[in-house]
């Protein structure tokens, strides 16, 4: 009986978070901004949309996206929301299936159909309403036929067995309450040699409890991560070999100094601007790589 009840609490608690996390980001979505620039207002002049342009083209350039990159995507798409450019680091060949996890407002959806190519197709599944609606709406502007976009949860994802031939992500799976099953769904929607390659966020040390209690950490891609060493685990326990890290870096404090979220934390849990940036030194931004193996 302890046992259900504690499973129950659990799951109460995972929902909580699931919620919160859609919620944050429906209202980037809407107001066209990144969680690591200031918020504007989707009736905001025009030279402050054009300032969260330039501050979310801005983040992007310091994660690995090149400015050829930022160019061709659809107005709109790219809302510096990434901690890294794992289409860059995905080798996508022409013809091959695609899925972005967490696919945001398709951003990186859009660069990886350009790869492909018309013989190959991306699907990008998100689980925030908004965002698939801004997603499609950037899809339907620009006439991309490579490309759709699905609302899902990642856990659960709205994707046929051994369909894909490499799964992306970027930064989305550190928010995810339980990420051995989103794992787990990767694995089983790749195709036998199919590749994961994914760029997310990870820690060195472990966050204080305040942070990990802060709902708006949470959306911040803070408070979800966990330990380097947790994270592999869970992917290589998912069933991936060949599990590596192919590249990480510290995530950029400057961004995490202006994030709103990390300011309703200092303002909200009362932790200084100094311990902020202690937090900093043990957050990484980290790019990973696996293979399912045609014995899987």
């Amino acid at each position: 009986m302890i046992q259900d009840d504690r499973k129950g609490e659990v799951e109460m608690e995972d929902t909580k978070i699931r919620k919160s996390v859609r919620e944050g980001y429906a209202n980037i979505a809407r107001r066209e901004s990144s969680c690591c620039s200031p918020v504007n207002s989707c009736c905001a002049p025009a030279d402050s949309n054009n300032k969260a342009r330039d501050q979310a083209n801005d983040i992007s350039k310091k994660i690995g996206y090149s400015e050829e990159e930022l160019k061709i995507v659809p107005e709109g798409s790219n809302l510096g929301l990434g901690c890294g450019n794992p289409v860059a680091l995905a080798s996508l060949e022409e013809g091959q299936t695609v899925l972005d996890l967490g696919s945001g407002a398709g951003f990186d959806c859009f660069l990886a159909s350009r790869k492909v190519g018309d013989k190959g197709k991306v699907i990008g599944v998100d689980m925030t309403p908004e965002m698939v609606e801004k997603a499609r709406g950037n899809l339907q502007k620009n006439n991309y036929k490579n490309v759709e976009f699905r609302l899902g949860e990642i856990e659960h994802l709205p994707v046929a067995d051994n369909s894909v031939d490499v799964v992306i992500s970027n930064c989305v799976i550190n928010l995810s309450p339980d990420k051995a099953s989103v794992f787990s769904e990767a694995l089983r929607v790749l195709k036998p040699g199919g590749k994961l390659m994914i760029s997310d966020i990870v820690l060195l040390k472990p966050l204080p409890d305040s942070i990990k209690r802060s709902v708006e950490a949470y959306v911040g891609c803070l408070a979800g991560a966990v330990m380097k060493n947790e994270y592999l685990d869970l992917i290589e326990k998912a069933g991936f070999h060949q599990v590596k890290v192919i590249d990480e870096a510290h995530f950029p404090v400057e961004l995490m100094e202006n994030d709103p979220t990390t300011a309703a934390i200092i303002e909200n849990v009362g932790i200084s601007p100094e311990e902020i940036k202690g937090v900093g030194a043990s957050v990484v931004s980290i790019k990973v790589s696996g293979i399912k193996t045609t014995q899987d």
